[in-house]
C-alpha cells in the first residue's frame, strides 16, 4: 500500500497546486464573505478549490470516498472505509479574508487511522510542501525542484513554539506551556505566530520545535500538515500522549500537540 501512496503524491500535488492558482484569481478581487451554519466565514475561493479538488480526486482514486471541509458543512459527507480523504481547500480563510498569505490548501490521505499522504500548498508564495511516509517530506518553492526536509532536535538554547493568529487562548496556552516545559525540562526561546497548516510545515521543516493546540480542530485543518510531521520524523500527539487520530464520528480533534524529533 505504501508503494502505491507514493504513486499518488505527485498528482496530489498538481490538483493542490491547480486550487490555489484558483485562489489567487479570487484573492486579487473583491470577493463577497458569506457565513455558514456555525458562523465561520466562507468565500467562493473555498467552494472553487474544493471543487476542483474532489473533482480531480475522483479521477485519481475511483471510489475512494473524499470528506471536504464545504461538502461537509453543506451535511455532505460519506460513509467512511479504511481509506479515505481530507480536504480543507482553504485553511486560513480569516488570513484570505484579512489578505494575510499565509492560508493554504490541504490534502491528506488517510488510512487505518492514520494520515500517510499529506499536501500543504501556499497559493500566495507558490510553495508545496509534500510527504508519503517516513522520510519522504519535501519542500518545493515555486518553480524549483523538491527539497527533503526533516523535523529538528530542540536546540540547548530553548524551543520555538508556534501559535495561531487567530484562535490561540494565551492565557490557557500559557499554563499549558509552564507545566509541560518544567515536565520536559526544556524553555522557550521564541514564539512565532503562523496560519493556518503552515505550523505543521515549520516543525517539518526544521524551523520551528513546537505547536501546541488546545482548542478544537477539525481533522481536514489537521491531517495534511500531520502526514508531513510524522513524515519527517516528529510527531503529532493528543494531549495524554496518543497519536492523533483519523476518521472519528465527527471530525473533531482533541487538542494536540504537534513537535519535532
Amino acid at each position: 500500500m505504501a508503494g502505491s501512496v507514493k504513486v499518488l503524491l505527485e498528482d496530489v500535488v498538481r490538483l493542490a497546486e491547480a486550487a490555489g492558482a484558483r485562489i489567487n484569481e479570487i484573492y486579487r478581487t473583491a470577493f463577497a464573505i458569506e457565513r455558514k451554519s456555525d458562523a465561520s466565514p466562507v468565500t467562493a475561493a473555498d467552494r472553487e478549490a474544493e471543487a476542483i479538488i474532489a473533482e480531480g480526486l475522483a479521477a485519481l482514486s475511483p471510489g475512494v470516498p473524499i470528506v471536504a471541509e464545504e461538502a461537509a458543512a453543506d451535511g455532505r459527507c460519506p460513509a467512511l472505509a479504511d481509506r479515505f480523504w481530507l480536504v480543507d481547500p482553504l485553511d486560513g480563510t480569516k488570513e484570505f479574508i484579512n489578505r494575510i498569505g499565509d492560508f493554504t490548501v490541504n490534502i491528506a490521505l488517510i488510512e487505518e487511522g492514520m494520515p500517510v499522504l499529506g499536501v500543504v500548498h501556499v497559493p500566495v508564495s507558490g510553495e508545496s510542501f509534500a510527504a508519503a511516509g517516513p522520510g519522504t517530506a519535501t519542500r518545493r518553492k515555486k518553480g524549483g525542484d523538491a527539497t527533503p526536509i526533516g523535523a529538528r532536535a530542540p536546540a540547548g538554547d530553548g524551543l520555538v513554539i508556534l501559535t495561531s493568529r487567530f484562535h490561540a487562548d494565551h492565557a490557557k496556552l500559557d499554563a499549558f506551556l509552564e507545566e509541560w516545559l518544567a515536565m520536559q525540562g526544556r524553555k522557550v526561546k521564541e514564539r512565532k505566530v503562523a496560519g493556518s497548516a503552515l505550523k505543521f510545515c515549520l516543525i517539518a521543516a526544521g524551523e520551528a520545535d513546537l505547536y501546541p493546540r488546545l482548542g478544537p480542530t477539525m481533522e481536514w485543518d489537521t491531517a495534511a500538515g500531520n502526514a508531513l510531521v510524522l513524515a519527517a520524523g516528529g510527531s503529532v500527539d493528543t494531549l495524554d500522549g496518543i497519536p492523533l487520530r483519523y476518521g472519528k464520528p465527527d471530525f473533531l480533534n482533541p487538542g494536540f500537540v504537534a513537535r519535532g524529533r
